[in-house]
């Protein structure tokens, strides 16, 4: 996270600090002189440059805002808050990107349709999301944080891996470890005693939109990705191999709720998984495989109808899978409070 920090700090930080919390004129002139002291005849004439750069391979030119606010780069308050304003609204920002993209050119708007499908539910997915994310920042900076100060272990260089294969192996190795810690952490999210505080608030999309991929209770979506975090701290990961897969993982959550079921495929966690996972709500609990629920027994493969255009949106199959999800849902959650509009009456009529 260091190298997002810089960039950041040198394209919005720098700048945004120098103008609210300025450093005194003379403190600034004393750090100038101090840096100049020990600089060359021509650099004197330029601003000190005597900042650490997080890799060697994005090495960025401050400007001279970068020693114009009381709060200097390193200063613990400066690093907190802007890793909480970046994890706040950098990821609100990537969130409605791809989930946006998702939704006009992947999702299936013919769901709109669907029985289940909830009154206004679009908009009430980015609600959730917009009231869950601010307080997901909160409970994640700690890790970005500990990152930042050297605790974890990220590396810059291939050369610095523990042998030149780990650089391709840090790929696998994180999406088995991440994946089988996801998949426990969310079964245990399905157990009586967490469901209905924590994880009924993501369920209450039966056949989610892309926009229902971050809307979480904040502690159920923090504690997913606690994995993902947890990982760099035990192993090490290449800095930007880190930052890739933190982009990864979001527009992949975003692609399991597209409703687009591409591949059948035996091992891939993919959208048709998930979809019979919100609809039956004890099946198919993996993120990325379907390894841990074929050894933990939840894995429910979906139904065939699914991978065909025709059949999955043919009133027989969402009778079917209303009348097996309406049984499961009452044995899970007790009486149903959703909204569902005029849905249920319209459908007769607007599928063939």
């Amino acid at each position: 996270m260091d190298v997002v920090l810089e960039v950041f700090d040198t394209f919005v930080f720098d700048r945004l600090y120098a103008v609210l919390l300025p450093t005194s004129s003379i403190t600034y002139t004393r750090n100038t002189v101090r840096h100049a002291a020990t600089s060359t005849f021509s650099s004197m004439r330029e601003m000190p440059t005597a900042l650490n750069h997080a890799s060697r391979f994005l090495q960025l030119e401050p400007s001279h805002f970068a020693y114009m606010s009381a709060w200097s780069r390193d200063n613990m308050w400066r690093q907190l808050l802007s890793l909480y304003l970046i994890t706040w609204l950098f990821g609100t920002l990537v969130y409605f990107i791809f989930a946006s993209l998702s939704y006009f050119l992947v999702f299936d708007h013919a769901t709109f349709t669907h029985p289940k499908y909830l009154k206004n539910q679009v908009r009430l997915e980015i609600a959730q999301t917009l009231k869950a994310v601010p307080l997901m920042a909160v409970l994640t900076v700690p890790f970005f944080f500990a990152e930042v100060k050297g605790y974890a272990k990220l590396y810059d260089a291939p050369a610095e891996a523990p042998f030149a294969l780990y650089n391709i192996l840090q790929f696998p190795l994180f999406i088995l470890f991440t994946d089988f810690f996801v998949y426990w952490i969310h079964r245990g999210l399905h157990h009586p005693r967490m469901y209905k505080t924590f994880h009924k608030p993501h369920h209450k999309w039966i056949m989610p939109t892309p926009f229902a991929s971050h809307a979480f209770h904040p502690v159920d979506g923090w504690a997913q990705s606690v994995p993902y975090h947890v990982f760099p701290f035990l192993f090490p990961l290449q800095k930007f191999a880190y930052i890739f897969l933190f982009v990864t993982i979001n527009i992949w959550t975003i692609a399991i709720h597209d409703g687009e079921y591409v591949s059948n495929s035996p091992i891939i966690n993919g959208a048709a998984c998930h979809t019979m996972h919100h609809l039956y709500f004890n099946y198919n609990y993996g993120q990325f495989t379907t390894l841990w629920d074929r050894l933990g027994g939840s894995y429910r493969a979906p139904n065939i109808e699914l991978f065909s255009r025709e059949s999955k949106m043919s009133k027989s199959e969402w009778e079917r899978q209303t009348a097996e999800m309406e049984t499961v849902q009452k044995f899970v959650e007790g009486n149903d409070d959703r909204d569902y509009g005029a849905q249920v009456q319209k459908i007769s009529k607007k599928v063939q």
